[in-house]
């Protein structure tokens, strides 16, 4: 089936001769769907139910499953050195380490040396930190865009999942809502 092309002509001349405010709106929500879009294409592919984390050492030495932290809502961020977007949001997480529970999962960022001093070098020190030299358990979780947010409620289920930048108050408002799930 081809268009008339006469239509098409038709059809953007009275889109122009809509009143500026219209055609904004039109514009603005056929913007936001685009976004909303891109985001539901890159959101991981892990499916919802309980948060597939085996057992794991930060690197502080500590071991941690996902029982360590049953009866309060949890944030789990998968990050890399080399994202530069990772690199803004991870002050923020830092920060949110203080009122709520956080792991965070280093992606194919190196050895644990590696990833120790970046995060010296960025004042990150005390960041709950599993490295995921290979990638593996990153893709295990279904990761293939970062930075990666999951939060858990207190059950251990996902709640929510985000990718690329979020601010502070939009993770701290998907915890308080995973608080009363």
């Amino acid at each position: 089936m081809t268009e008339n092309p006469h239509s098409m002509k038709v059809l953007f001349n009275r889109y122009g001769q809509l009143p500026r405010r219209y055609r904004w709106s039109i514009e603005a929500i056929l913007f936001i769907l685009l976004i909303a879009g891109v985001r539901a294409y890159q959101a991981p592919s892990v499916d919802s139910g309980y948060f597939p984390l085996p057992e794991s050492q930060l690197l502080s030495g500590a071991n941690i499953t996902l029982e360590d932290y049953a009866g309060q809502p949890l944030l789990v961020v998968v990050w890399a050195d080399w994202c530069r977007i990772c690199r803004i949001e991870l002050p923020t997480i830092h920060r949110l380490t203080k009122d709520y529970p956080v792991i965070t999962l280093a992606m194919q960022s190196g050895s644990d040396d590696d990833v120790r001093a970046f995060l010296t070098a960025n004042n990150l020190e005390g960041l709950p930190v599993i490295n995921d030299p290979s990638g593996y358990l990153a893709q295990s979780l279904g990761v293939s865009v970062l930075p990666t947010l999951f939060v858990l409620d207190a059950k251990g289920e996902i709640v929510f999942s985000e990718v690329g930048l979020t601010s502070r108050w939009g993770i701290k408002a998907r915890m308080w809502w995973a608080a009363f799930k």
